[in-house]
């Protein structure tokens, strides 16, 4: 492995960071440090083989998955319930989160531990830590998929929040790491000027940043030189 990874504490690093991975080998947002001043995040590859230095974006929300109704839950259960219909695969939202968006326990959330498939009303999700303020059937509640899991090359139009910079190159539905702080090379969208707010480029290449400055994009960092279109460059990037 060219780069040392380590943890904030003592952590074993089982992948590489020039390696993709069939096997899951770390927590999905599992944050790592190498001895250059560069942080990382374990992702999952949402389908389609990443390139390295690409931008990279959470999976598109589902908003059919957004305000689902609770059932009643007292504090201690450690499951959420919903009467919506929902279709979700075994496990899609592990290491997610349930955000409660309308009270009562408005602006809690708690993480997922699991849950089977299912395609009908009545869903049931396996929560890391019990309820803390009782649910209620006003009470509505996101489902909202982990960051790391299932993500997929910036597009023209954003469908999701940028979070990292692929460095190697990850196969579709494989594992690997990307670059979230630090510097780490960036393709431009258009020549970009050395101290400007790199953001996620909202033009005609996918996973680009430029240093344009529009409403709808995203900073990801700072350009640290100059960089011609369509090559890539340093950026400092600020995505932890």
């Amino acid at each position: 492995m060219s780069t040392a990874i380590t943890g904030t504490g003592p952590v074993v690093v089982a992948q590489g960071i020039h390696t993709s991975s069939s096997t899951k080998l770390h927590n999905l947002g599992e944050l790592v440090h190498s001895n250059d001043g560069r942080a990382f995040r374990y992702c999952l590859n949402g389908g389609t083989a990443m390139l390295a230095g690409r931008l990279q974006q959470r999976q598109a929300e589902i908003t059919a998955d957004q305000d689902t109704t609770a059932v009643a839950a007292a504090i201690g259960a450690t499951q959420y319930v919903s009467t919506t219909t929902v279709t979700v695969t075994a496990n899609e939202y592990a290491n997610g989160w349930a955000v409660v968006t309308v009270t009562p326990g408005v602006g809690i959330q708690y993480q997922i531990k699991g849950h089977a498939a299912f395609s009908a009303a009545a869903p049931t999700f396996d929560l890391i830590d019990p309820i803390v303020v009782a649910l209620t059937t006003t009470s509505r509640v996101d489902l909202v998929h982990n960051n790391y899991s299932a993500v997929v090359i910036y597009p023209t139009t954003a469908t999701g929040g940028p979070v990292g910079v692929s460095v190697h190159a990850i196969a579709a539905d494989e594992y690997g790491w990307l670059a979230v702080a630090g510097v780490n090379a960036c393709l431009s969208d258009g020549a970009s000027t050395v101290g400007l707010n790199a953001n996620a480029a909202d033009g005609s290449i996918t996973g680009a940043v430029d240093d344009v400055t529009h409403a709808t994009e995203a900073p990801v960092g700072i350009f640290m030189t100059g960089v011609a279109d369509t090559e890539y460059g340093p950026v400092k990037l600020n995505l932890v």
